[in-house]
């Protein structure tokens, strides 16, 4: 897959998000991709496949894992308008964890929500069981969502909300009483175009979709490579011959040489490595 080498991630950009948990990348992919990802999407979903399904009383339906059920998504696993932010975020040495299609359908009018009301307001950070055995007050950036939505975008659409500087904040996070949302929450300015992208220890919650529309998003998380995959693993994306070495280490390629032995730990992380030093001379860092 060739890829041309992109622009180094702006460093008021990466601080930004350090401030924030939160970031938007206008025009992350074009008009040509987003429907063809909006209409394989719409296959899959409309598909009697159960592998990787992710369905919830809540009307939710989706998969995981849809990079390995599509080549249509392959595009975004090492998108150049994103993955040098990711990297320069994270580090180079990370993989995707997981590619997660989601589908919300709207409230009917009058219709009964099981989330997002006072008793469940669905406020929350990722990664829930790191926190529960580091603590709140531990938890480092693991991983960082970069969240693309494939239906129209409108006010009431339902798209992720998200809480600026709450990264820092190990919460939990506080909704008045009778509220589903906490003080200072906003949902992001997004364009069909554009990418949100947000870390683990941010605290977002999906918004109320009265749009009459369903909304369709497709989340792809990243992290580090000594990170558990989220999806089941894509062994046969790794041979491909069309994919590159940036792709085949975020699938998920392991320590290994040519020849399949066992090298130095961290070793399947060059390829990444090598393409950020041509991408950007400054040290990609985490927080």
């Amino acid at each position: 897959m060739t890829r041309p080498l992109p622009a180094p991630p702006d460093p008021d950009r990466l601080a930004a998000f350090d401030r924030d948990g939160y970031l938007i990348l206008r025009d992350a992919i074009s008009p040509e991709l987003r429907e063809k990802l909006a209409e394989a999407s719409l296959r899959l979903l409309a598909g009697d496949r159960t592998a990787g399904r992710d369905r919830s009383t809540d009307g939710k339906d989706g998969f995981r894992g849809v990079v390995a059920m599509d080549d249509v998504f392959l595009p975004l696993v090492a998108n150049p308008a994103v993955l040098p932010t990711i990297v320069g975020l994270l580090s180079p040495n990370l993989h995707l964890m997981s590619s997660n299609l989601i589908f919300m359908p709207s409230i009917p009018p009058g219709g009964k929500r099981t989330i997002r009301v006072p008793a469940r307001h669905g406020w929350h950070r990722d990664m829930a069981a790191a926190t529960r055995d580091l603590g709140r007050e531990k938890i480092p950036r693991f991983a960082i969502k970069a969240a693309y939505y494939l239906s129209d975008i409108t006010p009431d659409a339902g798209l992720t909300m998200v809480l600026p500087g709450s990264s820092h904040d190990p919460g939990p996070v506080s909704v008045p009483q009778g509220a589903i949302d906490p003080p200072r929450a906003i949902t992001p300015d997004l364009g069909p175009l554009d990418v949100l992208l947000f870390e683990n220890r941010t605290w977002h919650a999906g918004g109320l979709n009265t749009s009459g529309r369903p909304r369709l998003a497709v989340m792809m998380q990243y992290g580090y490579r000594w990170l558990a995959d989220l999806d089941d693993p894509a062994l046969h994306l790794r041979e491909r011959t069309d994919l590159g070495d940036v792709e085949r280490q975020l699938l998920g390629a392991p320590d290994r040489n040519e020849d399949g032995s066992v090298t130095h730990e961290g070793a399947g992380a060059r390829a990444v490595q090598q393409w950020w030093d041509r991408v950007n001379q400054t040290p990609a860092h985490s927080s």
